[in-house]
């Protein structure tokens, strides 16, 4: 399984930094760039909830098969060949990242139960360190040649494959019909969503095109939820969306995901302006920069890998407190202490610990608070969640930035002030919603228990 999520995770970050010199190599503009950004995400959105359902209905292995054989292939094709369109489908068959802890939580809680919580920290420690690394790794074998860094996740690729077919088996496929038209609904409907949340910002938020794109996805949404409830065979249990256990925690992933994430692409740019031109930042290289996302996921990994424990200790309700509030004080301290790189890591670093935290705390939460048979699927709407939450936080951070000109087409110094301080306000947010969560009664052992003895009944 970590072989896996580390083909994930190197998949997730060695394109971004490659980009650009791609870019110029192949004659991708700018707005070329940023819809292939576009066309990785709205692949995100699509495939979460399409592999998970069909994980949970014709077995989690089969699908995680063939998910990682997509991702496997997409590399391979954008490093053999890279032109615009091999891009484009590269990065479409690299979404079916998304199916991947989905369908490993469903094998995880079938056949290892009493392993979850540990197993989960450890999955979400080694895809933030391999996310870091990747980049990293892709831009050192780019310095000698513009298009060598394509090839690094070929090899991750293969290795993954390899492991999808050592894996056993999950639980038995459910029986059932896959719902296509609500399946149809729900894919459009997101893919209306992302478009607006991701091309709002050049649009116009209050342009034509932005509403009548908001507009068209809830009407889809709205369509695809009376479907549902008239289907006997739906894509999506809506009983399961009206579990409070699991809307506390997908609540509490959207919020945290929200500056932790969207926040990412702000904090390269402020690490690399200069303080004598721009008034602000750091004045680092693209080397330094890649050196302090690294300590950053190093942070996150400690965060993912102490969360079980400390959820022993303290309990799930004050876990996920702890980790809004960690988010919270890490972007004040960004928003009051920045003058120094010393400085601006002690905020950076705890901001990385909330995110190992909150990616490890309700990834295992979600795969928890339901049936086994929904597991995959309710993995999967809490990593809609987390997409759909930094998705927003980069919209509604490009739209402060943008109120906040600064000189030469930059961005004013307020504009990071205001992101930061509406980070923290949302990942305190995020807290107070842990408050909300009832689920600390039995501890994890004996929840793995009653699961153990479930399975061997049926």
């Amino acid at each position: 399984m970590t072989a896996i999520v580390v083909c994930s995770g190197v998949v997730q970050g060695y394109l971004t930094p490659l980009l650009p010199a791609v870019g110029d190599h192949v004659g991708i503009g700018g707005v070329g760039q940023s819809n292939l950004y576009l066309l990785s995400q709205l692949a995100f959105a699509v495939l979460t909830p399409l592999l998970s359902r069909w994980g949970d209905l014709w077995g989690h292995r089969p699908l995680l098969r063939i998910a990682v054989a997509m991702v496997a292939a997409g590399s391979l094709l954008i490093a053999l060949r890279p032109t615009t369109a091999t891009l484009a489908l590269g990065m479409v068959l690299q979404g079916a990242v998304v199916g991947f802890f989905p369908l490993l939580a469903g094998i995880l809680r079938s056949r290892a139960p009493e392993h979850g919580r540990t197993g989960m920290s450890v999955l979400v420690g080694a895809l933030l360190l391999s996310i870091g690394t990747g980049g990293l790794v892709a831009g050192s074998l780019s310095e000698e040649h513009a298009l060598a860094g394509l090839w690094t996740a070929v090899p991750f690729g293969a290795l993954a494959l390899v492991a999808a077919f050592v894996l056993p088996a999950g639980s038995a496929p459910r029986a059932g019909r896959f719902n296509a038209p609500a399946a149809i609904l729900l894919t459009l409907g997101l893919g209306a969503l992302v478009l607006v949340l991701t091309e709002g910002g050049s649009w116009g938020w209050a342009s034509a095109s932005s509403l009548l794109t908001a507009v068209v996805a809830v009407l889809l949404l709205a369509l695809w939820v009376r479907v549902e409830h008239r289907s006997d065979h739906p894509l999506v249990d809506l009983g399961l969306l009206r579990s409070p256990r699991l809307t506390i925690v997908s609540a509490h992933t959207f919020c945290a995901a929200f500056g932790a994430i969207g926040f990412l692409g702000a904090n390269a740019v402020f690490l690399g302006a200069k303080p004598d031109g721009d008034g602000y930042g750091m004045g680092l290289g693209s080397q330094a920069i890649s050196l302090v996302s690294l300590a950053m996921v190093v942070a996150g990994f400690c965060g993912s890998t102490a969360s079980p424990r400390l959820a022993r200790l303290v309990g799930d309700r004050a876990t996920m407190v702890l980790t809004g509030g960690l988010g919270a004080l890490g972007f004040l301290a960004l928003t009051l202490f920045h003058a120094s790189l010393p400085q601006y890591l002690v905020g950076a670093l705890l901001v990385g610990v909330a995110t190992g935290m909150f990616e490890a705390v309700t990834r295992t939460l979600s795969a928890e608070v339901v049936e086994e048979t929904e597991t995959a699927l309710s993995v999967g709407i809490n990593e809609l969640a987390l997409s759909l939450g930094a998705a927003i936080g980069a919209a509604v951070i490009s739209a402060l930035f943008a109120a906040h000109p600064g000189a030469d087409g930059g961005v004013a110094g307020a504009g990071y002030l205001w992101s930061w301080g509406v980070c923290a306000a949302v990942a305190l947010g995020g807290a107070l919603l842990g408050l909300l969560f009832r689920g600390d009664g039995p501890g994890p052992a004996a929840r793995t228990a009653g699961l153990t003895t479930s399975k061997e009944a049926a």
